[in-house]
């Protein structure tokens, strides 16, 4: 409730997560918003305007532009965000066992990490595509093959930070349970850093899978997907540039989204940051309070 009531002074940050939710109920209930059916070919209305009917045109195969782009949500968004839902549980656990524990766990987890960030993240990608094939499934699962040992690295700095307070020693002093400590008095601390770092891995996770899909290396076709869509336009991208506006403004904007929020979200947790935000506040109104009361003394 706290977050809610720090995160709900910020505007930004709220359209933010206003136009996140919209763009999550949008891709799960595709079918009811989406206008057409998104494989539907109609050789008549190829490369068509924008009109009453088609409010975004039609593409090469003359298929609806709006409705694949809402059914692009799906790949592009909500199969990106079950990965980094693997990914961070994978790499939370992982973490909060390595910065607890420490000694040989953490060693053993540690190493693990560095030879998986060993490799580049794209080379990694195209390895795992090489080997299993082309495919928005293969994508996902080298993602989550990668994106684990960089938020186990990120976490396991975070548990660090808290491990030896007082009142986590107390807890173990007084005979409470690892899981239980773990449970209750580490993650609540380190929900903050693990909200924010996933929030701000988001983004780029939905460039790197749109630019696979760019490539033709993500999802095939007819699927839609925003990636693939730009790679489709990209054919008369000189005649009809307008055919890459949306899928284009549309990675654009989702990714600013979650840039915003991933921002406003490391304010409204930090309690720091939060008693600094309100100080600039205060001052603000002090400052056009006292250039009111010169105005008006001058009059």
């Amino acid at each position: 409730m706290r977050v809610w009531h720090n995160l709900r002074k910020d505007i930004v940050g709220c359209v933010s997560l206003l136009f996140i939710l919209g763009l999550l109920i949008a891709g799960i209930f595709a079918p009811v918003f989406a206008p057409y059916d998104p494989n539907e070919v109609n050789m008549a209305l190829r490369y068509a305007s924008p009109s009453f009917s088609h409010w975004l045109g039609n593409d090469h195969l003359g298929r609806c532009i709006l409705s694949r782009i809402i059914y692009g949500i799906r790949p592009s968004v909500l199969w990106v965000l079950a990965v980094l839902f693997v990914s961070v549980f994978i790499g939370g656990v992982l973490g909060f066992l390595a910065g607890y524990f420490r000694g040989k766990v953490d060693i053993v987890i540690m190493r693990l990490c560095d030879i998986m960030l060993s490799f580049p993240g794209y080379v990694m990608a195209l390895a795992v595509i090489g080997i299993l094939g082309v495919g928005l499934e293969n994508i996902l699962i080298a993602f989550a093959l990668i994106k684990w040992a960089w938020f186990a690295r990120v976490i396991r700095t975070s548990v660090m930070q808290f491990v030896e307070l007082d009142y986590i020693k107390f807890a173990k002093v007084s005979g409470s349970g690892n899981g239980r400590i773990l449970r209750k008095h580490i993650l609540p601390v380190t929900f903050a850093d693990i909200t924010v770092v996933a929030s701000g891995s988001i983004g780029s996770m939905i460039l790197q899978i749109s630019g696979f899909s760019f490539l033709g290396l993500g999802i095939q076709a007819p699927h839609a997907e925003w990636g693939m869509m730009l790679n489709e336009a990209r054919e008369v991208m000189f005649i009809r540039p307008e055919m890459m506006l949306a899928p284009g403004i549309a990675i654009v904007l989702v990714v600013m989204a979650f840039n915003f929020l991933s921002d406003s979200l490391q304010v409204a947790l930090d309690p720091k940051l939060v008693r600094m935000k309100n100080k600039r506040v205060w001052w603000k109104r002090q400052k056009a309070s006292l250039q009111a009361k010169e105005v008006t003394n001058y009059q």
